[in-house]
């Protein structure tokens, strides 16, 4: 069994060159670096009419309010366990100390390598977009691997910089995107009226249920439906990331995840609903959202709020893929690092920068493999397709592949939460907040990957590759167990160190190689001791 984090064990340092920069943002900075990963404009343009015109059709509100009800619940046990343990590593941290550090090395690399490619998976939708709004402009098509890497290598120099750079560049993303979404729902609904808008579309029921084909239209599969809907969160779960550079992390990251998952949810159901609700004939609206999915909303937008709406929507979903791709930068860049200095992956990558405190070293490493991923792309899938290529491919097969491992590091957090509280701080078990909750998420997520993996024909677009996602994504997390296996038998000094590096108090110092035990931040690190390690884990 793991040693516990929190009861006080640690050991004093030498210097915090290696550590991130403490106190860098309030709650109001968490939540713009988390959602704006979530990047609501490209959640709604490009998730909503799939899960319209290939998933529940009028049902499509309801699956995003399905999704909020089961990730509030999931965020009960998350925000517990987030009281408790607070590290850089997110997921990897949480499933280490709860479920051992085997599984929980084997999901650290799962959600490095999530977000590592939501990145990539952005840059292919802003290139698409960006291809065509300069095209509408100018007449010239501008190849897109160009515009995705050029999005990529941006990202990589803003975020070489201090947190509070990306905080203000996301907020002033987020705020943009919510103001138009408002008033694109409050147009539809004020010329709308009570003609199309149906209280039918928000009964949860029909969140499971498709309808069949009609015509020269597909069936839809309400699995398709949910998994989009949960697709579009992914980003909000991303706050315990950033507890060592908040200013009272054990209040301020519960407290974002549960705003992030209420405001989010409120926007994405209304805005889905408002979106059906222009829609007064079924088959018009399904035809859209399966041949014309980019003017689902901006068709509309036009002819019911105003053209401006519209304008406006096609521009910010630029800054929204941006927005949302530098969001993920930042979190896979703190992955890297936290495997890195936890000597898991190489040292070089646990390197803060001297005056901004950044992890330049992984946030460089991170862009190199954005723009490795984007480059195979384009020569294995060709660079003369912004439709099939940057967005069809690069954007869906690359979303999905990092959904399907988010999904899963959620769902095995679950387990870890319960297990954690039961051995460690069985003082604070308690039946829904450590048992009943993350029960009910671990089952509701795991459901949900079986849906997409049943439905992958239609979720990775029609494409063959499509079928080999579910493979990738267990290769990855079983590389992760494989190497955990072979640091335990091979460099036990850096196993026993396998998410052990955690805040307690107020920031101090951060130890170099540490055999045994937890590895403690605090404000007293002096007073601290070494807890050995017991067998297990």
């Amino acid at each position: 069994m793991d040693v516990p984090p929190s009861n006080g064990f640690g050991m004093a340092g030498h210097g915090n060159t290696n550590r991130l920069q403490p106190k860098a943002v309030g709650l109001v900075g968490v939540l713009f670096l988390t959602l704006t990963g979530a990047a609501p404009m490209t959640a709604m343009l490009l998730n909503v009419p799939v899960a319209v015109g290939n998933g529940t059709g009028f049902g499509a509100p309801a699956c995003f309010l399905v999704a909020t009800l089961v990730l509030l619940v999931f965020s009960v046990g998350y925000a517990a366990m987030s009281r408790k343990v607070t590290a850089v590593g997110g997921f990897y941290a949480f499933i280490s100390h709860g479920l051992g550090r085997q599984l929980g090395m084997a999901m650290g690399f799962g959600s490095a390598v999530a977000y590592s490619v939501f990145e990539p998976a952005m840059a292919g939708g802003f290139a698409y977009f960006a291809n065509a709004k300069i095209f509408s402009l100018t007449g010239l098509h501008v190849p897109w691997p160009l515009l995705a890497a050029g999005m990529v290598l941006v990202i990589a120099a803003l975020t070489y910089f201090d947190l509070k750079l990306s905080t203000l560049i996301l907020g002033a993303a987020l705020v943009a995107e919510v103001i138009v979404l408002l008033a694109f729902d409050i147009g539809i609904f004020a010329r709308s009226g009570g003609t199309h808008v149906a209280l039918a579309s928000l009964n949860p029921v029909a969140a499971f249920h498709g309808f069949p084909a009609h015509g020269q239209l597909a069936a839809g599969a309400a699995g398709i439906g949910l998994f989009f809907a949960f697709w579009s969160w992914i980003g909000f779960e991303m706050a315990p990331n950033y507890g060592e550079e908040s200013h009272d992390p054990k209040r301020i990251v519960p407290l974002s995840l549960y705003i992030s998952v209420t405001v989010l949810g409120i926007l994405y159901t209304i805005t889905a609903w408002a979106s059906v609700s222009a829609y007064g004939d079924f088959t018009a609206m399904v035809g859209r959202a399966q041949n014309d999915g980019l003017n689902f909303f901006l068709g509309p937008a036009t002819a019911l709020v105003g053209n401006w709406v519209s304008v406006a929507m096609s521009y910010l979903i630029l800054t929204s893929t941006f927005a949302g791709g530098m969001a993920f930068h930042n979190t896979a860049s703190r992955y890297f690092y936290a495997l890195g200095r936890e000597r898991v992956l190489p040292a070089a990558l646990g390197k803060t920068h001297a005056v901004y405190k950044s992890p330049y070293v992984a946030s460089l490493v991170q862009g190199g493999v954005a723009v490795v991923v984007l480059a195979l792309f384009a020569i294995f899938a060709g660079s003369n397709d912004p439709n099939a290529q940057a967005y069809g491919q690069v954007y869906g097969l690359l979303s999905v592949l990092g959904t399907m491992l988010i999904l899963a590091a959620q769902a095995i957090v679950s387990l870890a939460i319960m297990v954690y509280f039961w051995r460690h701080h069985r003082v604070d078990f308690h039946w829904w907040t450590t048992l009943a909750a993350p029960a009910l998420a671990f089952l509701a997520q795991a459901g949900i990957i079986f849906l997409c993996i049943a439905n992958i024909d239609v979720v990775g677009g029609g494409l063959a590759v499509a079928r080999w996602l579910a493979p990738i994504a267990l290769l990855v997390i079983a590389l992760g167990l494989i190497g955990a296996a072979w640091l335990k038998q091979r460099r036990p000094a850096r196993y026993d160190q396998i998410g052990r590096i955690i805040l307690e108090g107020m920031p101090a110092t951060i130890l170099g190689d540490m055999p045994q035990g937890a590895l403690v931040l605090g404000e007293h690190a002096s007073e601290a001791m070494v807890a050995p390690s017991t067998p297990g884990g």
